[in-house]
């Protein structure tokens, strides 16, 4: 009897798992994949009467008004260096965060830390901004109020672009470090328990414990969190940076991004809906390129920790 090979072998044995797998892929066809059809949108005049097949094509014009502006290569670094940051730092302490959970002996106090951490990734950065308005407003903010009643100058936050990019990446980090640090906790939580009971064994201390085991085993999962990362490098996230930052042209240069720029030239000069496809376009390809060139090199270094 001829046997059946391929995917419909595959299939027919492990027909359970691929039904519990239906709705993940049905959602990321339905609301990812169908929607690329609208990347012809950035070569348009987009005109709300014709449709997007009807709308007249105008070629590379919507690239160029990005381009052209002159805030190009301002804008391309300083999302990328955002990013950059906030992969990088996210992951120490989200890591940091992890290993410190899983060493923890008390299961209350563990569980207090945990939802203490987890909580900020609830509060939305409309609220967030608020806080951070609360803080360094220069009139009534606690940080002047405070430094006024130690008999101190107070400090216009809202006037030196050069404290933001510490401002934007710490309060990235209260936000997020707690709901990142759960892949990494899980992780540890894979981990063979026999491995730290033999280190235990022959005198290994906590530190010990954590360089030779913890980290080593942890590298593969923390290279594929940082590949999945990396694809969005140009993307910045517009809720946190407008609600932090809001309309100070002051501090553009030091916060502006390419989604606040799009977002901003949206409202204030009446654009159509051809630039904003254009510079999606433009971040979700060149971010396409770094991620298959970073997978790359990383499969000709050590091919067990490629994403693909």
């Amino acid at each position: 009897m001829h046997k059946t090979s391929g995917f419909i072998a595959e299939l027919r044995r492990n027909k359970m798992l691929f039904l519990m797998l239906t709705p993940a892929v049905v959602y990321f066809i339905i609301f990812h994949y169908v929607p690329m059809g609208g990347v012809i949108v950035a070569f348009k005049y987009f005109e709300f009467d014709k449709g997007i097949l009807h709308s007249p094509w105008v070629g590379f014009k919507n690239f160029s008004f990005f381009f052209e502006s002159g805030q190009a290569w301002l804008l391309t670094k300083n999302t990328i260096l955002y990013n950059l940051a906030f992969i990088l730092v996210g992951m120490v302490f989200q890591v940091g965060v992890a290993i410190l959970f899983s060493e923890l002996g008390g299961k209350r106090i563990k569980k207090f830390l945990q939802s203490t951490m987890l909580l900020p990734y609830f509060i939305s950065w409309v609220v967030v901004g608020s806080f951070v308005y609360g803080i360094f407003n220069y009139e009534f903010g606690s940080l002047n109020t405070l430094l006024r009643t130690l008999g101190m100058d107070p400090v216009d936050i809202y006037g030196n672009p050069s404290v933001w990019f510490f401002i934007i990446v710490g309060f990235y980090l209260w936000k997020l470090i707690g709901y990142g640090s759960i892949v990494y906790l899980a992780a540890i939580m894979g981990i063979n328990p026999e491995l730290y009971e033999s280190a235990e064994l022959d005198g290994a201390n906590i530190f010990q414990r954590i360089r030779y085991i913890t980290l080593p085993l942890l590298k593969v999962t923390i290279v594929i969190m940082i590949l999945l990362q990396v694809g969005g490098i140009l993307r910045g996230n517009l809720d946190m940076f407008y609600q932090l930052v809001g309309n100070n042209g002051l501090l553009f240069n030091t916060t502006d991004v390419i989604d606040t720029f799009v977002f901003r030239a949206l409202y204030q000069q009446g654009l159509d809906l051809g630039m904003p496809a254009a510079a999606g376009l433009y971040q979700s390809a060149v971010g396409f390129v770094i991620i298959i060139s970073l997978n790359y090199i990383i499969k000709k270094v050590n091919p067990d920790y490629a994403l693909f």
